[in-house]
């Protein structure tokens, strides 16, 4: 069963929890469609900004977003239209892509925040980046991303994972420090690792890839405070290659609403090859 839905309108923002959303081919409705780039032109994140966790970024009217924050007032900023607005070069990983600027105003108010110069901007086209065509096929688009349309994750597995932890004398951590976009529930823990296809309500999915995490899991989502847990208890439990593997990259075959309670079918699973 689909437990829970999240976005994050603004990549490295807070969550905004949701009953449902629409699955578009480049992730769910709203989600990392805005982005914060330093004086290179390069994504900002929680990686070097865990304070973006304290940012709670809102929708409407429309794409239209309202950021606030303690200490500072609410900013309310305008989707700029594509076809007037001066169109930058940002870069995201290995991705180079034009967006929207969002105008001197959101720039003021972003560096003030982050305390160092920063640009807003949004992505007026969603399908102008595509998906690591190592691990997606011809046309599969995402947003801003990491480098796929949605994140999920595993009740079951973070249970284990808190198992793990309180065993070594830490606390659990709650789903929120992985960002996921839907949480799945009735599972048994780590079963995600061997699905190839999976199917959310109505809406059909490729399973691209395992997640590899980062620093940001150790950050508190709500204080932007970061501490030295889950990243060690993953590479000590769950490291696949180089990478610390938590959830699984997903990218929609099929477009439509997903909603809280969905039923959740695994359509194709891995060979043992594979696993």
């Amino acid at each position: 069963m689909l437990a829970s839905v999240h976005i994050y309108p603004l990549k490295g923002c807070r969550a905004v929890d949701l009953a449902g959303a629409v699955v578009e081919p480049w992730g769910l409705a709203g989600d990392r469609r805005w982005l914060l780039v330093d004086a290179g032109c390069r994504f900002v994140s929680q990686r070097e900004h865990p304070e973006l966790a304290r940012l709670v970024v809102a929708y409407g009217p429309g794409d239209d977003i309202t950021a606030s924050s303690e200490g500072f007032a609410p900013l309310r900023v305008a989707a700029p239209d594509g076809g007037t607005a001066e169109l930058l070069k940002v870069t995201v990983w290995g991705s180079t892509v034009l967006a929207a600027a969002a105008g001197a105003a959101a720039d003021a108010w972003f560096s003030a925040f982050l305390g160092e110069p920063a640009r807003l901007v949004w992505l007026d086209d969603p399908a102008r980046r595509a998906v690591d065509p190592a691990f997606g096929a011809d046309g599969d688009v995402v947003s801003f991303a990491d480098g796929y349309p949605l994140l999920l994750t595993n009740t079951a597995s973070l249970a284990e994972l808190g198992e793990w932890l309180a065993a070594a004398g830490d606390e659990p951590v709650p789903m929120n420090r992985f960002r996921p976009n839907a949480v799945v529930t009735g599972f048994e823990p780590w079963e995600e690792d061997r699905w190839r296809r999976i199917r959310i309500g109505a809406v059909s999915f490729r399973v691209a890839k395992p997640c590899g995490r980062c620093v940001v899991t150790t950050t508190d989502q709500l204080t932007g405070q970061r501490g030295g847990q889950p990243l060690k208890m993953l590479a000590a439990r769950r490291r696949l290659g180089k990478s610390l593997v938590f959830g699984q990259n997903i990218i929609p075959d099929t477009t439509g609403t997903i909603r809280v309670g969905d039923p959740v079918e695994i359509t194709e699973y891995a060979n043992a090859a594979e696993t």
